[in-house]
């Protein structure tokens, strides 16, 4: 097993220099100056000129990627163009406040979907059955951001219940928090369904109801464990999605998370900060995914023995 997670983070490697690269050049070909948008529009020409010489943005791109490279081999991200301090320190502050939204979101995705995939499943072509189907219906049919706006309009301004935006209490995360949990339950119920729908097809099964067993008893016990690699698997490329899709989120309800200053960047050309963004996000991705792969080995011992070969 230890093998095993030492070759994924190794392949974090050619991940983060592909990704920043792409990224790089997008940024450096793109229109504007940081130098023009960090001095404002009545900068004199030569004030921008001494500005993107101290910046290093005279030199060529390649120069450039490849001292940004060997920055961030040790440790450093840079310096933001556009606040003009450390990269990495802004970077940790923001996101906390991502993978929380995205944590407390999934976990009412997980809660919502899979009672109503197992209802689903269980009781195919019932009402429950077909609840369960709509309710997943709507949920990958509606956008996120209208999602959003549809819970500041009734909680916000109508009951006056929830605040609208900000982070400054608990109440403050449940609006974005369903807003992006409500399309993972939609996405997580449809695959439990179909998964939980494959199992209990299964001859082993229709053996444990013959021996007498009850029918909780064979549902939690032998047809929820061997149907949970497929919806741990949603669970876990879900979970890396939801980490970079909070932008919506995060701007709608001005959560002061990573994505909103992904956005930030992008809009003022802050190169540095942007790609400390992107490289977060990978290396969060890929111990997400490297988690999930871990937990195959707890729920079926069939894939554990793999590990040792």
């Amino acid at each position: 097993m230890h093998r095993y997670i030492i070759k994924r983070l190794l392949m974090l490697i050619p991940v983060i220099i592909g990704v920043t690269f792409l990224v790089f050049m997008i940024m450096s070909f793109s229109p504007g100056d940081p130098a023009q948008i960090l001095l404002g529009d009545y900068a004199t020409e030569q004030a921008v000129a001494e500005l993107r010489e101290q910046m290093g943005l005279n030199d060529p791109v390649l120069v450039q990627y490849a001292r940004y490279m060997w920055r961030l081999v040790q440790g450093d991200m840079g310096i933001s163009f556009s606040t003009g301090r450390p990269v990495f320190g802004e970077v940790m502050r923001r996101f906390p406040f991502t993978f929380i939204l995205a944590f407390v979101g999934m976990f009412l995705g997980v809660c919502i979907s899979i009672p109503i995939g197992i209802l689903s499943a269980t009781r195919q072509y019932s009402w429950g059955d077909r609840l369960g189907m709509i309710f997943a219906l709507l949920g990958v049919s509606m956008p996120n951001f209208w999602v959003a706006l549809l819970l500041i309009t009734v909680f916000s301004l109508f009951l006056r219940v929830l605040p609208s935006g900000g982070a400054d209490s608990i109440q403050s995360i449940i609006l974005p928090a369903v807003s992006i949990g409500l399309g993972v339950a939609a996405n997580i119920t449809r695959m439990t369904r179909s998964s939980m729908l494959e199992v209990i097809r299964q001859d082993y099964i229709r053996t444990a109801k013959s021996k007498g067993l009850g029918r909780r008893v064979v549902i939690r016990k032998h047809a929820l464990r061997n149907a949970l690699i497929p919806i741990i698997t949603v669970v876990g490329v879900q979970f890396g999605v939801m980490l970079g899709g909070a932008i919506f989120a995060e701007m709608v309800f001005a959560w002061p998370g990573l994505g909103r200053l992904m956005v930030e960047s992008i809009r003022a050309q802050d190169t540095p900060q942007l790609l400390g963004c992107i490289v977060t996000f990978a290396i969060a991705f890929s111990m997400v995914n490297l988690l999930i792969d871990i937990l195959y080995a707890f729920i079926d011992p069939r894939i554990k023995s793999q590990y040792k070969h």
